[in-house]
């Protein structure tokens, strides 16, 4: 038997975890639906919103300023597998985007075939 908080809503609810087999889950503790839903995703594919920031070069500068930005944010716009991080991430980091760039702009389509997308998360 495991235990885990529930965080999906504020009343934070102690989950208590019982595997009878590899595939099954009994949940209890739990006062609304969203605890059971939280405690079977976390324990069978944990999802994780991503953020990160890649280098970003700027289209209409001559010549480099300290004043210029040299980093862009991005998120994920979902949960993306936990297991598969460290490979986003190392594609982010290799990513180089053109300023100017608008919030909610899409910077990786379909990341890794997960049919998540990686998003600017402000206009720069």
């Amino acid at each position: 038997m495991s235990e885990m908080i529930c965080i999906t809503c504020p009343m934070g609810c102690h989950l208590s975890i019982e595997r009878p087999s590899e595939n099954e889950i009994v949940v209890s503790g739990n006062r609304c639906p969203r605890g059971e839903k939280y405690a079977r995703e976390e324990l069978l594919s944990p999802k994780r919103v991503v953020t990160a920031t890649c280098r970003a070069t700027d289209a209409l500068a001559v010549e480099p300023s300290p004043c210029r930005p040299r980093r862009v944010p991005l998120r994920t716009s979902a949960g993306f597998p936990k297991e598969r991080v460290p490979e986003l991430l190392a594609l982010i980091y290799g990513l180089e985007l053109r300023l100017p760039v608008q919030r909610g702009q899409v910077a990786i389509a379909d990341a890794l075939g997960t049919g998540v997308d990686v998003l600017v998360a402000r206009t720069m």
